[in-house]
């Protein structure tokens, strides 16, 4: 583990002190959450106020047993990335960063395609995991002849790394695929669903998450199961046996109520044969990327450097 960006400790505390102070003004995230609040989730960039920006280099493609994706496709390819958007299962979209992604297709030279999954509560489990394995097996099957290479990689933020982790399970354990893949990037998920120790004694302080939100995501997701249901490795990914998976990066803030499950998830990857990189951010709030910082920038450019070289 490697504690990461600590000079950047007071203007990070900073940041996060102004979200908190604003939450009053934010729709509630949780369980209860009524169809118009919904609707403006789904609107507006996760942490944001207004729409994202749609760039016309996003191209909007249905691929895979009809799911939708949206391509980042640069002059020069080394490489296909299938990106898992955030949003507790229930918000997001895959064209909810087309900034970021452009960037990162660039300058990794990577395909980037983005999965706009089914989400829950209309669509809840097992339908946005069905989505991702279909993806995934299509990139299998069409990369080369698509995009010209072989090298994939894949990952996502939050609910996104989840579903990643899922994807590989199921396409080695369902299809007898490994290798194929050959790194995931994950950025502070959650792999237990019955909660961690640090889900649950984080509490109510108003950061883009907390263990109430957290709570009420998971009940949006798996409507009805209760946590000893939640363990099952098909749902939580901690729970699994992780061998044949490919190396990883994980990445995941000081203050967020899902450090333990980036913390865990990364030891028992390791203890099971494959490297993982575990960089903790100091100070940072879940989803801190989503806001411009210093330390956003850097991790995008650890982001990207991972992948490029993977």
């Amino acid at each position: 583990m490697t504690l990461t960006d600590e000079d950047c400790l007071a203007e990070t505390l900073t940041l996060n002190a102004r979200f908190e102070a604003a939450a009053a003004r934010r729709p509630p995230r949780g369980q209860a959450v009524d169809a118009d609040v919904l609707a403006l989730l789904r609107r507006n960039r996760l942490g944001g106020d207004t729409p994202p920006v749609r760039l016309p280099q996003g191209q909007d493609r249905v691929d895979a047993g009809g799911v939708k994706v949206r391509a980042f496709v640069p002059d020069r390819v080394d490489g296909v990335y299938l990106h898992l958007h955030g949003g507790g299962w229930a918000f997001g979209s895959a064209d909810g960063q087309d900034e970021k992604l452009w960037r990162l297709a660039v300058e990794a030279r990577l395909a980037v395609l983005s999965v706009d999954y089914r989400l829950a509560p209309e669509h809840p489990f097992p339908a946005g995991p069905d989505d991702c394995e279909a993806a995934a097996r299509w990139l299998v099957d069409r990369a080369e002849a698509e995009f010209g290479t072989a090298r994939l990689l894949i990952g996502g933020e939050s609910a996104g790394a989840h579903l990643s982790v899922l994807t590989l399970l199921r396409l080695r354990d369902r299809h007898g695929i490994t290798g194929t893949f050959r790194a995931a990037h994950l950025a502070f998920g959650p792999y237990d669903l019955s909660m961690t120790p640090s889900q649950r004694l984080f509490g109510p302080r108003l950061l883009l998450s907390n263990s109430d939100s957290v709570r009420g995501s998971y009940e949006l997701f798996t409507p009805g199961m209760g946590p000893e249901e939640r363990r099952d490795p098909e749902v939580s990914p901690l729970y699994a046996g992780l061998t044949g998976l490919p190396p990883a990066r994980f990445v995941v803030g000081t203050q967020d109520p899902l450090l333990d499950d980036s913390l865990f998830l990364a030891q028992r990857w390791q203890s099971a044969g494959a490297p993982a990189q575990l960089d903790v951010v100091a100070g940072a709030m879940h989803g801190f990327t989503l806001f411009p910082s210093t330390i956003t920038a850097r991790e995008q450019r650890r982001e990207r450097d991972f992948l490029a070289g993977a």
